[in-house]
């Protein structure tokens, strides 16, 4: 038998542990080699497409493949090379960031990389700003988005979007509620597109930070926009800037908020906002309590607006803001000490200024016509022009040198400060020759009263005006609302009512003027020929219950015959033409007002002159046709002598 010393023992574990040792180095080798042929393998791929397309390779690509971040902006690859960028990254395992802006690869490019990003699960984050992809590319986008599970993070901004494209993406992103962030800055949706972008906020449940600065969605597609967020529940970035809201946009804009509880970011920088629309937008904001940055900067505001922003955080305990931008405002001392007062309150408070010295911007309050100042101090007082001027126009020719006149106005009692009696001296001398005629004022009170007359008509007219408009945008913007609701499986629109049992519809969008003419219009401004070839979609405008669409088509349409037929006043109006009277408020005014009778009595006069001059006009009107008749009774006589 073999004998075994300690020492061959030894030898045999050090023999062991040596080969060990080997067979791990030679792992580890191995190992770096497949790394090393790996890498070699993604560069082979793509120097070797490069070659079959014919471009130029990019180097920096070929340095950073062990990169997570690929920046390859500004590189000027082309449709041609991100065909081949495309055919490397299909099998890569390490590029989660793909960074291409400013490179025009076009709707052609576009297609490369769709194609790859249905195999590449590992890309989360892809910037495809500038590249002019026009719509063709937003279609491929969008199918890609429609598949794609990977993607977190899209940028698309400035590829000549127009508003038939963001139907693509409502449509996309309806069902991918995996994309986080979106970029469709700088590109031209306008107020179609806005209603498909409020159809996106109503429909998805993933989207937290959208950009839409610089478009043009304007008041039309402010208002369907602002429908969709008002019941969007996942967003909290949000950037409009640039898009010309106006003060229409912001009283939508209000609306939502007061409803909206996730929006924390809003950018509503250069929207052509003034005081009024911020202070329709502090009327949303006094019910919200989740936004804390507020960028209003570069609009038309003074101190006024920013006094209104601080007292509306001051007046609300509830409010989270804690960051207002309007850098381009000057404001004053009034305004630097509501702040402070507001602060001890709302200590996380920023309100970011241009400076002190600022003023409120409203319009100085129009001084009262010297002549017309004149006319009241000579009535209240029952005295004449010459009377009050006699002193000085001894003469009575109501003419007197200006000098004597400014020292008559000025010594009387009569309330006319120094520039009112300067203004009413060039108007009294318009030709500089140094005498006043004060007679002037003698035919004043008519003309200002006229005056006075057009002036309140205006203003009554203007503010008639702003109050129709302010109406008809709330009641569009309800009726967007209730358009993108999810949860309502009918939308209202002058194509139909749609039913379908099987769940909830996705918002279809609807141009806004349907949404006017369903909403605003007037049913007794539609006539039977405007309205008889067409039939409008509307609710039963007799109940008071709301519409709801069943299954009987007659109950889901009403023509205008319909409407007239079951409306009281129209019925009325049909019985009254058939009786020959000729208007309604002359039957009302006679058998219903009591006073009719005792009012006409009370004044005989009136009653006693008005059937002589009836009298009167009927005598010359028999006389006329007498001559008339008597000329042909002579004629035969003549004739016959």
């Amino acid at each position: 038998m073999p004998q075994f010393s300690f020492e061959s023992l030894s030898i045999k574990d050090d023999d062991y542990v040596s080969s060990d040792l080997d067979d791990e180095s030679e792992n580890l080798e191995k190992d770096e080699n497949k790394k090393k042929n790996k890498q070699m393998s993604t560069a082979e791929v793509y120097m070797e497409a490069c070659k079959l397309v014919g471009v130029v390779p990019v180097s920096y690509f070929l340095r950073n493949l062990d990169s997570p971040t690929m920046t390859l902006t500004h590189h000027g690859i082309g449709p041609l090379g991100c065909k081949a960028l495309s055919i490397a990254l299909v099998a890569d395992m390490h590029i989660n960031t793909l960074e291409l802006a400013d490179n025009h690869i076009q709707a052609e490019g576009a297609k490369y990389l769709v194609e790859m990003l249905r195999a590449n699960f590992i890309i989360q984050q892809l910037d495809l700003s500038n590249n002019y992809l026009k719509s063709t590319g937003a279609e491929y986008v969008a199918k890609m988005l429609l598949d794609n599970i990977s993607l977190h993070s899209i940028k698309l901004s400035g590829n000549g979007f127009i508003d038939d494209d963001s139907k693509y993406f409502a449509d996309a992103l309806s069902t991918n509620s995996r994309i986080k962030e979106l970029d469709l800055s700088h590109n031209e949706f306008c107020g179609r597109g806005g209603e498909h972008l409020g159809q996106l906020l109503a429909n998805n449940e993933g989207l937290e930070v959208l950009d839409l600065s610089w478009n043009h969605l304007r008041m039309k597609g402010a208002v369907a926009f602002c429908a969709g967020l008002k019941v969007n529940t996942m967003l909290k970035h949000l950037d409009l800037s640039w898009n010309g809201f106006g003060n229409e946009g912001a009283l939508a804009l209000g609306e939502a908020l007061k409803f909206n509880n996730t929006l924390v970011h809003l950018n509503l920088n250069n929207n052509r906002l003034t005081n009024e629309g911020v202070s329709m937008l502090c009327r949303g904001l006094e019910f919200n309590d989740s936004l804390r940055v507020l960028l209003l900067a570069y609009n038309s505001l003074t101190v006024e607006g920013a006094l209104a922003l601080v007292n509306m955080v001051k007046n609300t305990p509830q409010t989270a803001l804690e960051e207002i931008n309007i850098c381009n405002v000057l404001v004053n001392q009034n305004f630097v000490h509501l702040l402070e007062v507001t602060c001890q309150e709302h200590p996380s408070l920023e309100v970011q200024y241009g400076g002190v010295g600022g003023f409120i911007a409203k319009k100085p309050p129009k001084r009262i016509d010297p002549m017309k100042v004149i006319q009241d101090y000579l009535d209240q007082r029952k005295l004449r022009l010459w009377d009050f001027f006699r002193n000085i126009d001894k003469d009575g020719t109501m003419r007197v040198p200006v000098a004597d006149f400014r020292k008559a106005v000025q010594q009387s009692s009569i309330p006319l400060d120094r520039y009112q009696i300067e203004e009413l001296i060039q108007r009294l001398d318009r030709d500089r020759t140094g005498i006043v005629d004060y007679r002037g004022l003698a035919d004043t009170r008519k003309q200002m009263m006229r005056d006075h007359r057009r002036q309140l008509k205006k203003f009554e007219s203007r503010q008639k005006k702003e109050k129709q408009k302010s109406d008809r945008i709330l009641k569009t913007f309800q009726s967007a609302v209730e358009a993108v609701t999810p949860r309502s499986s009918m939308v209202i629109s002058p194509g139909g009512a749609k039913e379908d049992s099987s769940g909830p519809q996705h918002f279809s969008a609807t141009p806004l003027s349907s949404w006017h003419h369903i909403v605003m219009s007037n049913s007794s401004r539609y006539s039977v020929t405007n309205l008889s070839n067409d039939h409008v979609h509307l609710p039963m405008l007799g109940r008071t219950t709301p519409y709801r669409p069943t299954s009987s088509p007659a109950m889901r349409s009403y023509s205008q015959p319909n409407l007239l037929a079951d409306s009281p006043h129209s019925a009325l109006g049909k019985s009254i033409s058939a009786q020959g009277v000729r208007s309604d408020p002359e039957m009302g005014h006679s058998k219903f007002s009591p006073t009719a009778n005792s009012l006409t009595r009370s004044r005989p006069a009136l009653n006693a002159k008005q059937p002589a001059g009836k009298v009167k006009t009927k005598k010359v009107k028999k006389k006329k046709p007498k001559k008339h008749a008597d000329k042909p009774t002579k004629n035969p006589t003549q004739s016959v002598k």
